[in-house]
């Protein structure tokens, strides 16, 4: 079989819309993708649609296209990169009541706009003298990498973020310069923050990833300081967008160091440092059975869901 290494893409993508007939798409969606080799996750509600999808390009290019004439739009922000594996198990359509849960009351996002600063104005913008940066990722996410000076809302999942903001000693007419992964939480905490009375919200375009994909080409320009949390098989990426240095632990989903990995506390597969006083038994038993069949269907040579997909 040939290898075609690198010929893989993952597209992420977002866009605030109302979707009245979110259980239509879906079904259609699940119809439109059930027969393909194309990996990922996408996310309805009524207030939009966020999602992943790794495939061939042609394979991405053709679901985007669909995905677009089904919604009826024309627009959406998307982010396309090279992979080496396809970085994820299965294809999910899942319904939600937010596609970034920020868990407050209904923001009207379309009737507000949001000051977008592009990668390349990026490190002279957060330069400026009192200009603000707020990192809107969680906790695990900042602890592998980050903008240097950054505020961290020391947040455990988005969800987080309204009740600790209270602690951050932000005015409402701070230059407030915001950034998260992809861009989507950013979107939304713009929105929330504009509608509690603060006037100076401005958001990176395109998140981290399209900050490291602008600069790509050009690494001293690049500021930030470590790796990049991302929501799929690899982790984390570098500044060449390139898979980055840590593991992931099946128990607790949380980023993982080489040094993590030596713990006595580490059990691959089943917990690490951060989880194992945290796991039941129970749940303990039924990762390292998980663990048990994955390795004996490895050693037959059999496929199963948590395969790396390398080549077709």
């Amino acid at each position: 079989m040939e290898n075609i290494k690198n010929n893989f893409k993952i597209a992420s993508f977002y866009r605030f819309v109302k979707l009245s007939n979110k259980k239509k798409i879906k079904v259609k969606l699940d119809n439109y993708l059930k027969n393909k080799l194309v990996k990922g996750t996408i996310l309805l509600s009524d207030e939009g649609i966020n999602g992943f999808l790794s495939s061939e390009e042609q394979n991405v290019l053709k679901a985007l296209t669909y995905l677009k004439k089904l919604l009826r739009i024309r627009k959406i922000s998307l982010k396309i990169h090279d992979v080496d594996f396809i970085p994820f198990n299965r294809m999910k359509v899942r319904l939600k009541k937010e596609i970034v849960s920020l868990g407050v009351e209904e923001i009207r996002i379309n009737e507000l706009s949001n000051n977008y600063i592009q990668p390349s104005e990026w490190n002279n913008f957060i330069n400026k003298k009192n200009v603000r940066v707020l990192d809107v990722r969680n906790i695990y996410e900042i602890d592998i990498g980050k903008f240097k000076n950054a505020i961290n809302p020391q947040t455990n999942s988005f969800r987080d973020l309204p009740k600790n903001l209270k602690q951050l000693n932000l005015k409402e007419n701070d230059t407030i310069a915001m950034y998260c992964t992809g861009g989507i939480r950013c979107e939304k905490a713009s929105f929330f923050l504009k509608s509690r009375g603060y006037t100076n919200i401005f958001q990176l375009s395109g998140g981290v990833l399209n900050y490291f994909n602008h600069h790509k080409n050009n690494i001293k320009q690049n500021k930030w300081n470590g790796d990049c949390f991302v929501f799929d098989n690899r982790v984390t990426v570098n500044k060449k967008l390139e898979t980055g240095k840590f593991k992931q632990c099946y128990g607790c989903r949380r980023p993982i160091s080489i040094q993590d990995t030596k713990s006595k506390k580490y059990i691959k597969g089943v917990c690490c440092p951060y989880c194992f006083n945290l796991r039941t038994k129970e749940q303990k038993r039924n990762s390292l059975n998980r663990l048990k069949q994955i390795v004996l269907a490895e050693n037959k040579g059999i496929d199963h869901p948590f395969k790396r997909i390398k080549e077709l």
